[in-house]
């Protein structure tokens, strides 16, 4: 009963339309607001989102629920990357689940709460998590413990049109773009990273063609761009 609803969704996802994204890095360095005399100061790590039709050449009007996260690689402050996991919460609301894309670092726990007067379920059976909570009444709450990094598609069993996406990232340090395209991933502490995008309707092939080394520091910045055309070749313009 599930895969029949299923199939086309995941199909939509997996698709997607042909682009070319623009992705400019800008890190800044940022005030330390710590009385901690062995903590370095924090940097803010901005990233501007571009996407346009291959074909056409268009840019879309809405940049959003683009993903970039920072992975370390080394790094002086290790305490900051076994900090409590702050609970996440997903609505059921009017027959839709919001927000649609929810960002988590590995180990939240995801609350699911049902704020319609009727029942509904959550269920996802991607490969990093599969789970199914079963009917949910009306006011009702379940949670969900999400350890592995990695995509899970949520839906309800009940309601076929409810849809989300749930990323599971192995960093606290992460942001998800605007309408206009920007991101900040604020409060990230020196040392060296691995950056990584994720977009909804790129395929996992392209988006490992995003990775590139960040290093934060007192002697490092840098600005960047990179543009990636989807089914097609890949370009990459640097600027340190």
């Amino acid at each position: 009963m599930k895969l029949d609803f299923l199939l086309p969704m995941v199909s939509k996802i997996r698709l997607g339309s042909v682009f070319l994204a623009a992705f400019s890095l800008i890190v800044s360095q940022a005030v330390a607001t710590t009385t901690n005399p062995v903590s370095a100061p924090a940097f803010e790590v901005r990233v501007q989102v571009r996407l346009h039709e291959a074909k056409s050449g268009e840019a879309p009007k809405d940049y959003s629920e683009v993903v970039a996260w920072l992975i370390p690689v080394r790094t002086f402050q290790t305490a900051s990357l076994n900090m409590d996991r702050p609970h996440y919460r997903m609505m059921q609301h009017d027959k839709m689940f919001e927000p649609h894309l929810l960002v988590v670092p590995a180990g939240s726990i995801v609350e699911f709460q049902n704020r319609d007067p009727w029942f509904h379920d959550a269920f996802s059976i991607s490969g990093n998590k599969r789970f199914d909570l079963g009917p949910n009444r009306a006011g009702g709450q379940r949670t969900v413990r999400f350890n592995r990094a990695g995509v899970a598609y949520v839906f309800c069993n009940l309601h076929p049109q409810m849809a989300a996406i749930i990323l599971t990232v192995e960093s606290p340090y992460f942001g998800v773009s605007d309408k206009a395209g920007h991101i900040s991933i604020g409060s990230v502490p020196p040392g060296t990273y691995v950056l990584h995008v994720w977009y909804e309707d790129a395929s996992s092939q392209t988006l490992k063609t995003l990775h590139r080394p960040i290093v934060l520091g007192d002697n490092h910045s840098c600005m960047s761009t990179v543009s990636i055309k989807l089914g097609g070749g890949l370009t990459i313009a640097s600027q340190n």
